[in-house]
């Protein structure tokens, strides 16, 4: 009999090893989005599926970065129709059309979530957006990338600028760990990674005196007074806003 406890080792164990085998790729990324920071710019965030949950979570958060531009389709969200979704993410073509409504220059940056980085939505995402000149940042695993079947000549891996490599296994289920069956870890380990990385960015900009454009919490004290000016900056260029 396995013990539901021992969830809590198999996740904790995972996020430790994430945070060491991502070490320089962390600082790599904060570097990126600390230049977005520095350039005025914006950084740009998609997935498709579940890892628009990780989406969710870089966009209009407390504590979490006011100039992140959401990538988004309806057709992409299981809540929108769980069937429909997966076939929005492996039709070809969804990515520029979802791009072409803002494109990312050179000076922006795009970080893609997809575990595993195989269908067009994700891939197309990145290549797009390489092709235009702008850096990429990849959320993936790369042991879930070469277990899925290959859907297009390239993977998200493969197109990225930096890969923050999750680790988790193909299927995402994580427990028990003999015979894994459910405890997907995937959205755990992607919102671990992303605020590793703010993390480092607020570091280094307090290091360097640039300021970091951080959301508070419109449920604290002065929340809504704090933000007022970053709506106001940023509104013009990000409409999910509004």
């Amino acid at each position: 009999m396995v013990s539901a406890t021992e969830f809590d080792t198999l996740a904790g164990d995972a996020l430790k090893r994430v945070a060491a085998e991502n070490a320089e790729q962390i600082e790599e990324a904060a570097r990126l989005v600390l230049g977005c920071i520095r350039s005025d710019s914006l950084v740009y965030t998609g997935g498709a599926g579940h890892s628009l949950a990780a989406v969710a979570e870089t966009f209009y958060r407390a504590g979490g970065l006011a100039c992140v531009y959401p990538l988004y389709h309806p057709d992409l969200l299981p809540l929108h129709g769980a069937q429909a979704s997966t076939v929005a993410e492996r039709r070809s073509g969804l990515a520029a059309e979802v791009l072409a409504k803002s494109p990312p220059g050179p000076s922006d940056l795009l970080v893609v979530f997809s575990t595993s980085g195989v269908n067009p939505y994700p891939v197309e995402l990145a290549s797009t957006a390489r092709a235009a000149g702008t850096p990429v940042i990849a959320v993936s695993s790369r042991a879930s990338v070469a277990a899925a079947p290959r859907r297009g000549n390239s993977t998200l891996v493969e197109e990225a600028t930096v890969v923050l490599d999750t680790g988790i296994r193909p299927g995402d289920a994580s427990f028990p760990a003999e015979n894994p069956r459910t405890a997907a870890l995937s959205t755990v380990v992607n919102a671990f990674l992303w605020s590793k990385v703010l993390a480092t960015v607020l570091s280094r900009a307090e290091a360097d005196g640039v300021s970091v454009p951080l959301w508070r919490s419109s449920n604290v004290d002065g929340g809504d007074e704090a933000n007022a000016s970053l709506f106001s900056a940023y509104l013009p260029r990000v409409p999910a806003l509004a």
